[in-house]
């Protein structure tokens, strides 16, 4: 079962090594676990529903309050924070299951005969408040998607699949693999997360080296709004005019409830690799980085980890024995302290791969490059999507991680990264704490790269003392990015947490045509408010 106050599912657990609870205690001292609230103890502090009866609708709704609060935060941490501690804040009213673009447009019609309040809930993975219920005297409704979950259509000639908004992405690849095709779309989140969310969010899958980004993957669907029923079209490319289906991806649930999308296929690959290259400095690793992108090398996924990710990432992995071994044979080929870890993916034709593999090695030689095989890069892909679970590993032993992710020009990207590690390292300087810092680019483009740091910090003595340390980290960082050349968001999306900071990236003009569209479809202002847009 899906745990009610973190993530993922309550039997898989990820243990932190020994040697890792050393490395941490080490670098950011021994951490005191915080108290966490049990379910019963929230359930009691559930206020009653708000939500007028409506026989038009009834029959959808959930008004219990353990479902309630199973769909009022999201990922983020403040959201960890608030579940953790009991102290939940505004819950959903009600929560609706509809199973079809009808019962979502009836749902639309109760909104606006009652002034109800809509949030679209897809997988619940949002790390910046998407789905978060606002406060106020309005009633606020949930609407989750998950009952919309199946493969309607399949265009093998066209290769183009429709599914319902709500299916999450392991269906998605089952119901496709069937068939013998792939979406290729595996955002860390991938195990909960829906197709809709990752439309509504402009989400990045790992493998967007190869597959694309789901703005490349989505070619149209089914949008339902207060304005009426918007049908996106799949055509392969256009010139009529500006393209409806872009105000779509990336509008966070304020324009309408998606309820069925199209997205562009692949047939499953013949072969997959993933292969592990560690370079001696961050310098080599970076140029070897660029030039594998910009001469467009056919890899399927490329990620760098810095100097300090490296480290961390041994010091985790376990087998003590063994990471020795590898550490004395990459200090005798140069890469010694400083070593940098890059992962790169071979997807294709067995032939294909062969040849791209012989140019992502000689790429790599040319740069000092260490190139140590694929059974790190097994390892990688096993727990690719386990790694949120490592959360809770920290959070007993009295940590918070959370992350910060951004994308920029190559150009920038040095002086960028260094100003937000910098400032999260000396943001709780004055509290006589430290914060372990570590980054890497998750995903490459010819003209720049993400740029994806994680932070550990001890938790506080209490839950609010430790969410203001979290607020200066988070709100310091994310005003440094989008004034130095990054945007707010590369694969996370806008929610609330980042609402504040898009302004300053778009600019008014800008800003003034997103909200004209949200007056557009949605006048009166009751779809997800607070999000995207303050």
């Amino acid at each position: 079962m899906r745990r009610w106050n973190g993530w993922g599912d309550e039997a898989v657990a990820l243990d932190l090594p020994p040697e890792g609870d050393d490395f941490l205690r080490q670098r950011i001292g021994q951490g005191t676990p915080l108290p966490d609230a049990d379910l019963a103890s929230v359930c009691a502090r559930v206020p009653a529903s708000r939500l007028p009866a409506d026989p038009a609708v009834d029959h959808l709704l959930d008004h219990t309050p353990e479902t309630r609060i199973r769909h009022a935060r999201g990922q983020s941490l403040p959201d960890w924070l608030a579940m953790r501690s009991g102290d939940m804040g505004p819950f959903p009213d009600g929560v609706a299951f509809p199973e079809s673009s009808d019962e979502v447009t009836a749902l639309l019609a109760y909104a606006r005969r009652h002034g109800v309040h809509l949030i679209p809930y897809g997988g619940g993975t949002s790390v910046v408040g998407h789905i978060n219920p606002p406060a106020g005297a309005q009633p606020v409704l949930t609407v989750a998607l998950s009952r919309m979950n199946r493969l309607l259509d399949l265009d093998e000639e066209s290769r183009l699949a429709t599914f319902g908004a709500g299916t999450p992405g392991p269906l998605v690849e089952s119901q496709l693999r069937a068939r013998g095709y792939t979406l290729g779309h595996f955002p860390q989140s991938f195990e909960l997360s829906t197709l809709g969310g990752w439309i509504a969010s402009r989400s990045s899958g790992q493998q967007s080296l190869r597959y694309g980004r789901i703005e490349q993957l989505f070619a149209g669907g089914r949008l339902e709004t207060f304005a009426g029923t918007l049908i996106l079209p799949t055509v392969p490319a256009s010139s009529a005019g500006p393209d409806v289906r872009e105000m779509i991806l990336g509008s966070e649930g304020r324009f309408g409830i998606l309820t069925e999308a199209s997205v562009r296929i692949s047939q499953l690959p013949e072969h997959e690799s993933f292969h592990v290259v560690f370079f001696p400095d961050w310098d080599r690793a970076r140029a070897a980085c660029r030039q594998l992108v910009q001469d467009r090398v056919a890899l399927s996924m490329l990620r760098l980890s810095n100097a300090r990710e490296t480290e961390t990432q041994l010091a985790l992995a376990g087998h003590p024995g063994l990471i020795r071994l590898l550490e004395r044979f990459l200090a005798v080929r140069g890469a010694d302290q400083g070593k940098c870890l890059m992962t790169f993916g071979i997807t294709g034709r067995r032939r294909q791969c062969r040849a791209t593999l012989a140019q992502a090695r000689a790429v790599c030689r040319s740069h000092d490059g260490v190139y140590t095989g694929t059974r790190l890069g097994r390892k990688w892909a096993e727990k690719r999507f386990t790694m949120p679970y490592l959360r809770e590993a920290l959070w007993q032993r009295g940590y918070a991680v959370d992350t910060l992710e951004t994308a920029t020009d190559w150009s920038n990207v040095d002086a960028l990264l260094n100003r937000i590690e910098h400032n999260l390292s000396r943001q709780l300087s004055n509290d006589g704490e430290h914060t372990h810092v570590f980054t890497h680019l998750s995903h490459v483009y010819g003209q720049g790269c993400s740029i994806y740091t994680t932070y550990v910090f001890r938790v506080a003595d209490s839950y609010e003392r430790t969410l203001e340390r979290w607020r200066r980290l988070k709100h310091t960082t994310s005003e440094l990015i989008v004034r130095h050349g990054g945007t707010i968001s590369h694969q996370h999306g806008v929610g609330k947490d980042h609402a504040p900071y898009l302004p300053i990236e778009k600019g008014p003009l800008a800003m003034a045509a997103i909200q004209a569209l949200g007056r557009h479809f949605d006048p009166e202002a009751l779809l997800n408010p607070g999000t995207l847009m303050e």
